[in-house]
């Protein structure tokens, strides 16, 4: 009998998943191709919806690649974008028209005429008729041949905020906070994003032809799996793409990861149980009922799905204690693994010991905020704790912060009666370029040199809190961050170079490294790929430290890992909780105001605190010991 692949049976609209935001955009890509060149074929024009925001950029790289290197023209297309910001100068850096002509119309050859955005500039007694005529061009031109979407984390769509209706069409809206918060990181502050906008409708978009909705990371997975798998919902306007014949999600595994067929495959079909499923079968189970694992019985498996678990492992009692085994397993006080300590079902290796340690912090802080628990641990159990800072994170220091440091400077020099002609002069151009600076213009190398330098210095203080000496400090300075604004430029062979060359000095038995790869503007990950690149090299190099190197990776500045991943809890105490603490408090240029929040309003001490302590809740919740506070971490095995 032919077996019925029942994975996807929950799923609502048809999705794609590919292993990265690339592959996915490159499939993408050439859907795109095949309509201009049928389109082309037929003598008609191609008419396309497009989207911004950072979902599409790799699209978008892709197509001028297929331009420059493939002949694919653009000279038939006529484009239509989604939103706009209101009010917002056409020139301004975080414009959409800026936005598309740099990373697409400028480097094709699309007719300026045949691409059209909303004017976020328009008198606002006029903005209901440039909306009327904005639909009315195009239904002109024959309406959309095929929709690209992005997707908000509130479900939003274009600028359809929650509560937005089917029937909406392109009108001005005024922007939800959760939207304003997770873009903040375009602006610099929140009180520089714009509180309105102008955006298509949800009718107007599902009047596409096709529709192409793209979505990448972890953080677009909850709102995903709402719109795929549950009811549509205006509190949702994703999931209201429901109600289109031609709608496909494109989706890599991050994005994908809380669909029911990989979150909760047994639900889905038959599952092939190992390990790591059962832990988060059973771990899933018992905070859904609220008991401790050794508290589940066979009738909670058998009403929850889990019968099969049952059939292929045995008795709930021998289930309960396989899992509480490697909940309790993962927990240890020794993250650079415990001397003398044997047992193989310890997270660490208890030899060597002491370890040479490589702590890589993508940003200045992010060491003390993600794993300072852990860092303090380790530099006090002996181990050689060597921490590299990659990038400078010059774009998220303040010009008021600039501006108090740059006073002080001067007040120095007069105070002591510095004459020293140079420096005074440098001082006077930074006070006059911030006076004058406008919003959309970006800073002088000087400025973000005098950044760096104020990050530079709290990530000094940081190190030395924690007892560092000045030799186990590195500044990489990688060159992909040094562009001065939010975009930043691609991995180069530098990048990877010196991250090869620190890796090769120190020759560490132990590396943690980010895995949080929500920050908004994606510096975690593109730190991520650098050192992963840089280990694949010296691992083909043959270089023999690396086959004893263990890399660990944590979160925690801007989300936790999920419990059921989780292979190395550290816990802390209520005064380790407090000294970490005071640890991000050295990093005063972050404090108060948080440059770049993402979604989450919270200072970074907050976010940690809340973090760590939620973690320890859930380990207590399982049945496991209670403790103030836990850092986590999972291994990469690379």
């Amino acid at each position: 009998m032919t077996k019925i692949d029942l994975t996807d049976s929950l799923e609502k609209i048809p999705v794609k998943i590919f292993p990265d935001p690339s592959s996915g955009s490159v499939y993408v890509a050439r859907q795109i191709e095949s309509l201009i060149r049928e389109k082309e074929a037929e003598g008609k024009k191609c008419v396309i919806g497009l989207a911004t925001g950072s979902s599409p950029k790799s699209l978008y790289a892709e197509l001028v690649r297929m331009h420059q290197e493939e002949g694919l023209s653009f000279r038939n297309v006529i484009t239509f974008n989604l939103d706009q910001y209101y009010p917002m100068d056409k020139d301004a850096l975080q414009s959409y028209h800026y936005f598309m002509r740099k990373n697409l119309f400028e480097q094709t050859d699309i007719d300026p005429k045949h691409y059209h955005l909303p004017d976020g500039m328009i008198p606002k007694d006029k903005v209901k008729e440039h909306c009327l005529d904005y639909e009315q061009q195009i239904a002109s031109a024959g309406g959309l041949d095929l929709q690209i979407l992005g997707i908000g984390i509130n479900g939003h769509i274009g600028f359809n905020e929650p509560g937005s209706g089917i029937y909406t069409k392109t009108r001005l809206i005024t922007l939800d906070n959760s939207t304003r918060i997770a873009n903040a990181y375009e602006f610099g502050n929140m009180s520089q994003v714009p509180r309105m906008a102008i955006t298509m409708g949800i009718s107007t978009i599902l009047r596409s032809k096709k529709i192409i909705l793209m979505a990448w990371g972890e953080t677009k997975a909850p709102v995903i799996k709402r719109a795929v798998e549950e009811d549509e919902t205006e509190d949702i306007p994703a999931s209201l793409l429901q109600n289109h014949d031609n709608c496909t999600f494109i989706l890599d595994e991050a994005a994908a990861g809380d669909l029911t067929r990989f979150k909760s495959p047994w639900l889905t079909g038959e599952c092939e149980w190992n390990d790591a499923m059962m832990k988060r079968a059973v771990v899933n189970l018992a905070l859904k009922l609220s008991k401790p694992v050794l508290s589940l019985t066979n009738m909670d498996y058998n009403d929850n799905g889990l019968s099969d678990l049952l059939v292929e492992m045995g008795d709930a009692y021998e289930i309960n204690l396989q899992v509480f085994y490697l909940l309790r397993d993962s927990i240890t006080g020794w993250p650079g693994g415990k001397p003398g300590e044997q047992r193989s079902s310890h997270p660490e290796r208890h030899i060597p010991f002491p370890k040479k340690v490589l702590l890589f912090s993508p940003h200045p802080d992010d060491d003390i905020i993600s794993m300072g628990g852990t860092f303090m641990r380790l530099h006090n159990q002996g181990h050689d704790v060597q921490v590299a800072y990659q990038t400078s994170g010059n774009i998220a220091v303040t010009d008021e912060f600039v501006t108090r440091f740059v006073d002080f400077a001067v007040g120095f020099e007069n105070l002591f009666d510095i004459d020293d002609t140079r420096s005074k002069k440098i001082l006077e151009d930074a006070i006059s370029f911030l006076q004058h600076k406008k919003s959309s213009e970006k800073d002088t190398a000087e400025i973000r040199e005098i950044k760096g330098l104020i990050r530079r210095c709290e990530a000094r203080a940081t190190c030395k809190y924690v007892g560092l000496g000045e030799e186990q400090i590195h500044f990489m300075n990688l060159p992909f961050y040094e562009t001065g604004t939010i975009e930043k430029n691609p991995i180069s062979d530098r990048d990877i170079a010196l991250t090869i060359d620190l890796l090769n000095r120190i020759q560490p038995q132990q590396i943690y490294c980010a895995g949080d790869f929500a920050d908004p503007h994606g510096t975690h990950k593109v730190c991520f790929d650098i050192v992963i690149k840089a280990l694949q090299v010296i691992k083909l190099g043959g270089a023999a430290w690396i086959n004893n190197c263990w890399l660990w990776l944590y979160k925690g500045a801007w989300q936790e890992w999920d419990i059921t991943e989780i292979e190395m809890a550290i816990p802390m105490s209520p005064e380790q909780v407090i000294k970490k603490r005071h640890g991000i408090f050295i990093h005063q240029s972050q404090k108060d105001s948080v440059p770049f929040q993402g979604s989450d309003d919270r200072e970074f001490w907050q976010r940690a605190e809340e973090r760590n302590a939620g973690t320890a809740r859930l380990y207590a919740r399982l049945g496991l010991t209670q403790y103030a506070a836990m850092e986590a971490f999972v291994r990469w095995k690379f």
